[in-house]
């Protein structure tokens, strides 16, 4: 399977750029949605997490209570290290099912560290980066969420730099402009993908 990995900064608009990509054909495995569903209410994670962290960190619907864990873990090294202890090899072995699963040309694997993890940069056929300036970044994550700016730059400081992102791509979307910028870029982008993925189904073979 060709597998393009998604990335980019938080409020860059992954999201949104992959949303164009599936409309054109390509399966989305989303590593952040696979999150959500393991911290749900009924979360394969969650009887590990309230073990490691106690029952302050689940909501009354049994769901993880996010902004409760965010708190910790962004002010303990510690606890940031057995969060991702117990999620991340749960995360990338239901990734790794749904890529190989997919029946789509490609897949998108969107995983908001990518450039952080050389395990899933290894899986990767691109890289595709959504770039934004990261003013840009702070308002938009400020506009839906309701975190402070205090909150978004403590998040931004966890990720790869833009500059970082940037130099790894081997794709990169611009997605300082207004949304309709972005379906020329992804149309161009998606028959690059489709004739890569060919070529490498013809290698194959």
């Amino acid at each position: 399977m060709f597998i393009v990995g998604l990335t980019g900064g938080i409020g860059s608009g992954k999201s949104t750029v992959a949303e164009l990509f599936v409309q054109r054909g390509a399966a989305l495995v989303d590593t952040d949605a696979i999150a959500h569903e393991l911290t749900g209410p009924a979360g394969a994670a969650m009887p590990a997490l309230r073990e490691a962290f106690g029952a302050g960190i689940q909501r009354g619907d049994g769901a993880l209570d996010r902004a409760v864990m965010r708190r910790l873990v962004f002010g303990d090294a510690v606890a940031k290290r057995r969060l991702e202890a117990i999620l991340h090899p749960l995360i990338r072995r239901e990734s790794e099912h749904r890529c190989n699963a997919a029946t789509a040309p490609y897949v998108i694997l969107a995983v908001p560290l990518l450039i952080e993890s050389a395990s899933y940069r290894q899986r990767c056929d691109r890289i595709l980066v959504v770039d934004c300036h990261e003013a840009t970044q702070i308002a938009r994550v400020i506009a839906r969420s309701g975190m402070d700016e205090a909150e978004v730059r403590a998040i931004m400081s966890a990720q790869a730099s833009r500059q970082l992102r940037c130099a790894v791509a081997d794709d990169c979307i611009d997605n300082d402009g207004p949304p309709e910028a972005l379906p020329a870029q992804v149309e161009k982008l998606h028959q690059d993908y489709l004739a890569a993925a060919l070529t490498k189904v013809k290698a194959n073979c």
